[in-house]
């Protein structure tokens, strides 16, 4: 028996090394070797408690993966061994409405792999072959990592409709917020984060972007100031704080749209007043579809993203309780990455 290692998340307890069997592939699967996988926010929830409920005992984690295809079951002709991939952590089941109508990625029986099933914290990881990426060469592994959060970015820009030209506002600095705006920007928008932490500020103006601290500035002023009057074509609620929800309808432009891509775990108040005062829109946005991850690696490999900004630092599998504690806890960190069989440095 072949066996390899996995990072098991155990509620209550924390992380344990284990060995696994190493199966084979079933008929349409595929086994990749995985080189990075990221800490992602909602990984770090369940670590902590808040989402633990998520699981039904203890899980290999991980879903943002990059690696090299290493087996493939009986049906699979998309990928072949040896091929540089990433993986669209998503399963959906075919048949209910929103499948039928084509919004498979809001399934209404959606799993997301790594979090509803065992994921990318583990030497091999065994997926359906239809959430593969196969990746151009000169992107790096770790590079590649970014991919599943950076499509996040890319579904919720192209939720925006973010026309060349517009004014965007993007709440929240973090590591989504960060793409958010790279996103937006590549698709033309005239783009300005707010943040409160003087770090991340410091990093995202030294991306080229305009920058505002709402904990010192009055944000309608400083946005109506720098867009004439006419205040934020699209804004990315980001951050999931009560203040930044009450600031998005006192900054938006006559016919806005504001999009929700924080997770608030309480419903939070909403000034509709604004909406109907403003025709204003107000967007959901969820996940990735394929095209969404397309973007990703095309922004990916054109340079568009400064990886080695993002990620701020890399661990060990064997040391993943320690990337755990270490990713988010201060405004210095952005993105934490485990190397699982990946070298690069």
């Amino acid at each position: 028996m072949t066996t390899a290692r996995a990072a098991f998340f155990v509620p209550g307890e924390g992380f344990e090394i284990a060995a696994t069997e190493v199966k084979p592939p079933e008929p349409g699967e595929v086994r990749v070797a995985i080189s990075y996988c990221g800490v992602c926010g909602t990984d770090l929830h369940i670590y902590h408690g808040a989402m633990a409920h998520r699981l039904d005992g203890r899980r290999v984690l991980g879903h943002e993966a990059s690696g090299i295809v290493a087996a493939v079951g009986d049906g699979v002709e998309n990928v072949a061994i040896g091929d540089r991939v990433v993986i669209r952590p998503l399963a959906s089941c075919g048949t209910c409405p929103a499948c039928v109508a084509g919004h498979a990625h809001v399934c209404h029986r959606l799993k997301f792999l790594g979090i509803d099933t065992d994921g990318g914290f583990a030497d091999y990881w065994t997926v359906p072959a239809d959430t593969l990426h196969v990746l151009p060469a000169a992107v790096p592994m770790t590079t590649a990592a970014l991919a599943e959060p950076l499509a996040v970015a890319c579904h919720d820009v192209r939720r925006g409709r973010v026309q060349s030209g517009e004014a965007v506002l993007v709440m929240g600095g973090g590591p989504i917020g960060l793409l958010v705006a790279l996103a937006a920007r590549a698709a033309g928008g005239v783009v300005c984060v707010a943040e409160v932490n003087p770090h991340r500020l410091g990093v995202i103006a030294g991306l080229g972007f305009d920058v505002v601290n709402p904990a010192e500035d009055n944000l309608p002023e400083v946005i109506n100031a720098r867009t004439g009057g006419r205040g934020a074509d699209v804004i990315f609620e980001v951050s999931g704080a009560q203040a930044a929800l009450d600031a998005t309808t006192a900054v938006a432009a006559v016919r806005g749209r504001i999009v929700m891509v924080a997770i608030y775990p309480d419903p939070p108040r909403i000034d509709m007043f604004q909406y109907f005062w403003k025709e204003l829109e107000l967007i959901g946005a969820r996940v990735y579809e394929p095209r969404d991850y397309d973007a990703a690696i095309a922004m990916l490999a054109a340079g568009e993203v400064p990886a080695d900004t993002l990620i701020t630092d890399i661990r060990k599998l064997e040391d993943i309780a320690a990337a755990f504690d270490g990713a988010g806890g201060s405004g210095a960190s952005m993105k934490t990455l485990v190397a699982v069989q990946g070298d690069e440095t």
